[in-house]
C-alpha cells in the first residue's frame, strides 16, 4: 500500500470553512472533516434536525464520491449534536440516508458547532 496522501476537494460540497481539506486519502482510507448542514451557497440550513441531518450527509457523500469512496463504504462516522434530545430525529434521517449500510458510530452532544449548526458529522471510509 502506498502511503501518499490525497488531499480531496470538491466543488460539489461546501468548501472547507478553516484551513483543513474535505477529505484526505492514505493507505486505501479516507479521513473526511467534519460535514455540516451548509447548502451549495454556503448557507447554513437551519430547519429540522432531520432535514439538517439529510443536508449534511449530502454533503459527506460528495466528498466521500470525490475521494473514491461512497456511503455503503463508510466503516465509521462521528455525529456531533448540540442537543442530544434531537437523537431520535437524527437517527431517524440518519437510517433513511444509510439504509442497509450500517457503519460504526459514537455520536456525542456538544456545547458548540462551527456555524452554530445543531449537526456534523465525519466518516472514515474505504477507497476504491
Amino acid at each position: 500500500m502506498s502511503s501518499s496522501l490525497k488531499h480531496t476537494s470538491t466543488p460539489n460540497a461546501p468548501a472547507a470553512i478553516g484551513p483543513y481539506s474535505q477529505a484526505v486519502v492514505v493507505n486505501g482510507l479516507v479521513y473526511t472533516s467534519g460535514c455540516l448542514p451548509f447548502d451549495s451557497n454556503m448557507k447554513l440550513h437551519t430547519g429540522s434536525i432531520a432535514d439538517q441531518t439529510r443536508l449534511a450527509l449530502k454533503n459527506l457523500e460528495a466528498v466521500l464520491k470525490a475521494s473514491g469512496s461512497s456511503l455503503d463504504k463508510v466503516i465509521k462516522t462521528t455525529v456531533f449534536l448540540k442537543n442530544m434530545d434531537d437523537f431520535k430525529e437524527m437517527n431517524g434521517a440518519y437510517a433513511e440516508v444509510f439504509g442497509d449500510a450500517r457503519p460504526a458510530r459514537s455520536t456525542v452532544e456538544v456545547a458548540r458547532l462551527p456555524a452554530d449548526a445543531h449537526f456534523e458529522i465525519e466518516a472514515i471510509g474505504l477507497v476504491n
